[in-house]
């Protein structure tokens, strides 16, 4: 007998009874055994569950492993805690989050039903940049590439960008069965050991990736900007390319900015180019920084693994190099370009929105930073993205940017896809969408289908399952995608969670300097200073005083001392406990190293 359990609609356990009376709990990342005397009182403990009204019980269904909150583990005081088995809690993150895994059998055979030759009469139809120098620039680990880059000197001194993106659209039918499995996934999901992708590997990483020295179909945005970085021109059409190279964001930052002679020379046929891109950047950054564009340092962890990505041996900050904004520069035009373009043709489209943050979130965050000795200017009617760029600015050279930043980007509303453009405040863009990342998110794709009617000057209103130009199916989708990028998010979040912990747990007992990165009622969330790790410090172990919460500047007093605790503060920490299963990591207050030790 198998049962599954629900609660509210969420799997927490898997019970089985097998033969022998032995009956198995079945939990996230572990199996409990426990001997059963009679049947009997497996009966009476589901008929006990049963009673509650939160609660479903299916037999004999799908096989299911999830948490349950209220199972106790054996403990043996004299036996050592196991050490984490980090692949096994991703797979059970994954089953908590219930985020897909496996293509369905038909979705599979469609994806292997595509030829990956392109036919004389597709080449043909399409404009051929075969002969243009054209690259891809991602990270090191990177197997998906969906953008490639091409540059040309024009007269006048303009310099014409071209942005080539894969054509998922070219083998993706709208309303076809592998474009219903991509559209409920909604977006790909990246863990530091594995990848959840929107598309069978067979496309993802072969037919549609710009890989090296093989023709790709792609859709090209080319655009001409002026001295300024101003776009003059703009084009929009089917192509075909071969990718000169796969480029790394370290290696095209040593040739530009390290000036690395032995990288300069690898890539001396491409280097002209580059050179090219640096100065186009240079113009377009300044343009959109000129506008207020907001522009966060918040680097993500980078986790080390051993060589058999079985064991965490560092957790860093990632780098953001000069070819990490270059590529961003050049994608933000090309989406921008995009947008614009629908837009004056009056068709309907999804847009990356992100609307302006409220009035009372701003006098919250401007609160703050004037605790931490920061002045953020507020218009009476319109709050101006420029503002906060400037806070930006002003505190990029200080310790504690990181700490502002987030702040900052707490207080702002978060970007969604909507069918009505109110303009991307973060950008201070007044027109925006995605349209460069179709491999890896939906609604990139649906934009590609889109631009691809308007080009095609197809009927703007169009009621059918061969192509989204419904308003109305257009806004069910931007609403699901929306809410599969924050599922995404979460479980990207939870991964990240669970790591950090795995990685401390050997650190426990060790003492190391941080800063308070949040201030709640329940205690003091510290950064480590020492590695990309954020713990927290429980309110209960602040034994030396009755410490009150004051909500307005997000700090902890004193009752008696008046000692306080705030943001941005620098302190040491002890790491008292980890706790795997919640994902959660415990510390101390400690004091500061002797000088003299």
């Amino acid at each position: 007998m198998v049962t599954m359990i629900k609660y509210t609609d969420k799997i927490i356990a898997l019970l089985e009874l097998h033969p022998g009376k032995l009956f198995t709990v079945s939990a996230i990342s572990k199996r409990f055994e426990i001997p059963i005397t009679e049947k009997r009182e497996v009966r009476l403990l589901l008929r006990k569950l049963a009673n509650d009204k939160n609660v479903s019980i299916q037999r004999d269904g799908k096989r299911f492993f999830f948490p349950s909150p209220n199972q106790k583990k054996k403990t043996s005081a004299k036996k050592a805690p196991e050490k984490v088995d980090l692949a096994q809690e991703m797979e059970s993150i994954i089953q908590e989050l219930q985020l897909p895994t496996d293509f369905p059998k038909e979705v599979l055979e469609y994806a292997e039903s595509i030829s990956d030759k392109i036919d004389s009469k597709t080449i043909k139809s399409r404009k051929d940049l075969r002969t243009v120098t054209t690259v891809t620039i991602d990270g090191e680990k990177a197997r998906d590439f969906d953008d490639a880059i091409s540059i040309e000197q024009r007269p006048k001194g303009q310099i014409r960008l071209r942005v080539s993106i894969a054509d998922v659209s070219h083998y993706i039918p709208a309303g076809s069965v592998i474009d219903r499995e991509a559209y409920a996934r909604g977006t790909s999901i990246y863990f530091p050991d594995r990848v959840l992708p929107m598309l069978p590997e067979r496309l993802s990483n072969h037919i549609c990736s710009l890989v090296p020295n093989e023709d790709r179909c792609t859709f090209t945005a080319e655009i001409d900007f002026d001295k300024k970085g101003i776009p003059v021109r703009t084009d929009f059409y089917k192509s075909i390319i071969r990718s000169d190279a796969r480029l790394t964001y370290k290696q095209v930052a040593q040739a530009l900015v390290d000036k690395d002679k032995i990288t300069r020379d690898e890539l001396a046929h491409v280097l002209p180019d580059f050179e090219l891109m640096e100065t186009l950047f240079h113009r377009l950054r300044q343009q959109r920084m000129k506008r207020g564009s907001l522009d966060f340092d918040l680097p993500e962890p980078l986790f080390l693994m051993d060589i058999e990505e079985t064991r965490i041996e560092n957790i860093i900050k990632a780098q953001r190099t000069q070819a990490h904004m270059m590529i961003e520069e050049f994608m933000i035009a090309a989406n921008e370009a995009v947008a614009r373009f629908v837009t004056e043709n009056d068709a309907p489209m999804i847009y990356r929105i992100h609307e302006e943050p409220t009035r009372e979130k701003i006098k919250d965050l401007q609160r703050l930073l004037h605790n931490l000795g920061i002045s953020l200017k507020i218009g009476k009617k319109k709050i101006d993205p420029k503002s906060i760029a400037e806070v930006i600015e002003k505190v990029s050279d200080l310790p504690e940017k990181r700490l502002i930043n987030t702040l900052i980007l707490r207080s702002l509303a978060k970007a969604i896809y909507d069918t009505e453009n109110m303009g991307h405040f973060g950008l201070a863009s007044t027109c925006y969408s995605h349209f460069t990342s179709p491999i890896r998110r939906y609604p990139d794709l649906m934009v590609h289908r889109i631009l691809n009617q308007v080009l095609s000057k197809k009927p703007k209103k169009k009621s059918s399952d061969e192509e989204p130009f419904d308003l109305r199916r257009l806004s069910r989708a931007a609403e699901h995608s929306s809410l599969r990028e924050r599922a995404a998010m979460e479980a990207e979040w939870a991964v990240r969670d669970l790591m950090q912990c795995s990685f401390m747990e050997d650190h426990v007992g060790e003492t190391h300097a941080g800063i308070i990165s949040g201030v709640t009622k329940f205690g003091l969330f510290i950064e480590l200073s020492t590695h990309f790790v954020e713990g927290l410090v429980p309110v209960r172990s602040l034994a030396d005083d009755f410490y009150r919460f004051f909500e307005d500047s997000h700090s902890l007093v004193g009752r008696r001392t008046k000692k306080r605790y705030r943001m941005g503060d620098p302190v040491h920490v002890t790491v008292t406990k980890v706790n795997i299963e919640k994902r959660w990591i415990d510390m101390e207050l400690a004091p500061p190293p002797s000088d003299t030790a």
